[in-house]
């Protein structure tokens, strides 16, 4: 059965959607001047400098903290680098109060909502301070104030919880939505499919955004699937598709500002994917200069997204060569200040380990826990001293933890 009336042919005929070409949206040349015909957003000056200081700020937090794995200061870091527009940009066109679910690389949006340096190092390096304790990789972050469901390592795992959590926001009917960050890669998991499908069913207010930044870590986007990208794979579950270019931040402000229009209004979910390049390596354990040319990098570097909305907010007279150096030798010098403190906190109190699950340790892993004290007690050298020394204690100032909101 189908749900709607089929068509009758009486002659074998096939099809492969080769017909279905789906166009990009753009609006922003790379010299910050408008596309003929387009027209952009209403964003104010105020906004876009709030839009451009998060992508600046993402930017540099990324280069300061590979700087900072390369050291050995801190155990992984996975960067942003080429992609802020299509976060930033996307972020900005939410509501607040929205819920957004991260696969990994969308520390701009925490940055636009207003998460701190500090807030940002104390996860990184997993002190006292970390609303996760220490029990997650670094790059795992969250907030519940920000409305920032915290990320888990499994890929894909978050788009059918995406989905799940805007059907609760429909039974609500609070006019709030849910948007799901994730790459082409984790497009080709199942629970990408699942998510897309149990929400076209139940008409839930979700904005499913692909970042196509053209590598599933080391294989290519011809290698994952021979359709035109993930686009066209929203006809099979009816529904609404849009394809913008993830570098021009104006594009994808307005395309995600009417994705949000039809998923809160009309509980219509929204497919959006942002064509971008992932600049940097997937990680800092990977090498990308393996499977891809410097060529071929070079390409995309004169895209740089923060080149052209540098280019636009001067062209508006918002912005200037001078204010640009600033920035910069502010953001570098507060990321290096706030660094230096995060390492010198103390970790979270090892009792901390066994709370925030149940209601009362139960016996078996209070057990767990004596045992692993007296294997401290009796090996202390080899443990940091807070570890084993009660007078080593976490700053009275710490914030309650956000672990319990989205750890998987």
């Amino acid at each position: 059965m189908t749900t709607t009336t089929p068509k009758v042919t009486h002659a074998p005929v096939f099809t492969d959607g080769a017909e279905f070409r789906i166009p990009t949206f753009k609006l922003l040349k790379q010299d910050g001047s408008l596309y003929k015909g387009g027209k952009a957003p209403a964003i104010d000056k105020d906004k876009a400098l709030r839009i451009y200081t998060a992508m600046v700020t993402t930017r540099v937090l990324d280069e300061r903290m590979l700087a900072a794995q390369r050291q050995g200061r801190l155990s992984f870091y996975m960067q942003c680098t080429g992609e802020e527009a299509a976060v930033i940009g996307s972020a900005a066109a939410l509501d607040d109060a929205d819920m957004i679910m991260a696969q990994y690389r969308e520390q701009g949006a925490l940055a636009y909502r207003g998460f701190s340096i500090d807030e940002f190092m104390n996860q990184l390096f997993g002190n006292d301070l970390d609303y996760g304790k220490g029990r997650q990789m670094p790059v795992h972050y969250g907030s519940t104030k920000l409305n920032y469901m915290t990320i888990s390592s499994p890929l894909a795992t978050q788009i059918p919880q995406a989905t799940g959590y805007a059907y609760g926001q429909k039974l609500a009917g609070d006019g709030h939505c849910t948007v799901v960050y994730f790459g082409e890669g984790a497009a080709s998991e199942g629970d990408f499919h699942a998510a897309l499908n149990m929400a076209a069913v139940l008409r839930v207010p979700v904005v499913f955004l692909c970042r196509n930044n053209g590598y599933a870590i080391s294989t290519p986007a011809a290698e994952q699937f021979a359709a035109d990208g993930v686009a066209p794979r929203a006809y099979g579950y009816k529904m609404d598709v849009i394809r913008v270019d993830g570098n021009d931040v104006l594009a994808v402000y307005a395309a995600t500002a009417a994705a949000r229009k039809l998923a809160v209004e009309e509980n219509r979910p929204v497919l959006v994917e942002a064509m971008t390049y992932r600049l940097a390596a997937h990680s800092s354990s990977d090498d990308p200069s393996g499977y891809r040319s410097k060529d071929e990098e070079a390409v995309w570097r004169e895209q740089d997204p923060i080149l052209r909305m540098q280019h636009w907010l001067q062209k508006k007279k918002w912005w200037t060569a001078d204010e640009e150096k600033s920035l910069q030798e502010r953001l570098r010098k507060e990321v290096l200040d706030t660094m230096k403190r995060a390492q010198k906190r103390s970790p979270p109190p090892l009792e901390s380990l066994v709370t925030d699950v149940y209601d009362e340790v139960p016996p078996e892993l209070q057990r767990q826990f004596d045992a692993l004290k007296a294997h401290i007690r009796k090996y202390p050298d080899a443990y940091p001293k807070s570890a084993h020394d009660p007078s080593v204690a976490p700053s009275s100032n710490a914030q309650p933890s956000h672990a319990k909101q989205g750890d998987a």
